[in-house]
């Protein structure tokens, strides 16, 4: 879910290649919730070994068009990975793994560890556990890029989707995404929602300073007198359009557990 549009509002995105080893490919399902789309992402330079990341929704034409943009580069795919279980990110990836015979790896399932490497043409891909957004996201580093799926987005802020998603986790998770843009030498973020970010560590420290505001904001609501998610929700969220009243509440309700158990 994207939150009010602080950074990349003004760029129109429509998927596309973003470097030799990453190219776009943007699915069919835009929303409040989603921006223009989920951003499947193929990465591997051409002529060789690829991965799928993120199918998105359940869609023929959508796995039709990978496919076709796979062909194009001349790449196989050799495994199809997941940044997270939502339908929006993983509803397709069995079917288009049964599509080109390879499996779907993720997190929950128990087949995405930071001990796997995934080797593609010109990069080797690691996996860097993020939870947070939900309690299986990951991100993938490859060479300078790292993909985000939605812990973070190209545009606004993420959800915490509580209660499989925590705040603790989630900060923690930004934390260890901002130590790497500084230490890797990360160039870009590829996102799993909207444009991609070229100055990841601006980006991460305002994710961090907007979380830690949020939670000032929730403090001062209950101070206030508010005492339900609903309540708080509709003083800090109040702009928020009623499309993702529901995703604001879920992330009320997990920074209300976060203060009660840093309190």
């Amino acid at each position: 879910m994207s939150g009010r549009l602080l950074f990349g509002e003004d760029r129109e995105w429509t998927g596309g290649e973003t470097s030799p080893i990453a190219w776009c490919v943007l699915a069919p399902n835009p929303s409040a919730w989603t921006l223009e789309g989920t951003n499947t992402w193929i990465v591997g330079a051409a002529g060789g070994r690829c991965v799928v990341i993120d199918p998105g929704p359940l869609d023929s034409g959508h796995d039709t068009a990978i496919l076709q943009r796979v062909e194009e580069r001349g790449s196989q795919v050799s495994a199809v990975l997941l940044t997270h279980g939502h339908a929006d990110h993983a509803q397709g990836a069995s079917e288009l793994a049964d599509r080109v015979g390879v499996s779907v790896h993720s997190w929950a399932d128990g087949t995405l560890t930071p001990r796997h490497r995934f080797e593609v043409e010109g990069a080797e891909i690691s996996v860097i556990a993020t939870p947070g957004h939900t309690s299986d996201s990951v991100c993938f580093l490859a060479d300078d890029l790292l993909l985000t799926g939605d812990t973070v987005l190209g545009r606004g802020t993420s959800v915490v989707a509580h209660p499989d998603g925590r705040l603790a986790d989630y900060l923690g998770s930004l934390q260890t995404l901002a130590r790497m843009c500084g230490d890797e030498g990360v160039g870009r973020l590829l996102p799993g929602h909207g444009p991609l970010i070229d100055d990841p560590t601006r980006v991460l420290d305002y994710y961090l300073r907007h979380r830690e505001e949020r939670l000032q904001q929730v403090r001062e609501a209950m101070a206030a007198g508010a005492t339900t998610v609903s309540e708080v929700a509709d003083r800090v969220y109040w702009d928020v359009p009623a499309e993702v009243r529901r995703a604001a509440e879920a992330t009320v309700a997990a920074q209300i557990d976060y203060l009660e158990e840093t309190s």
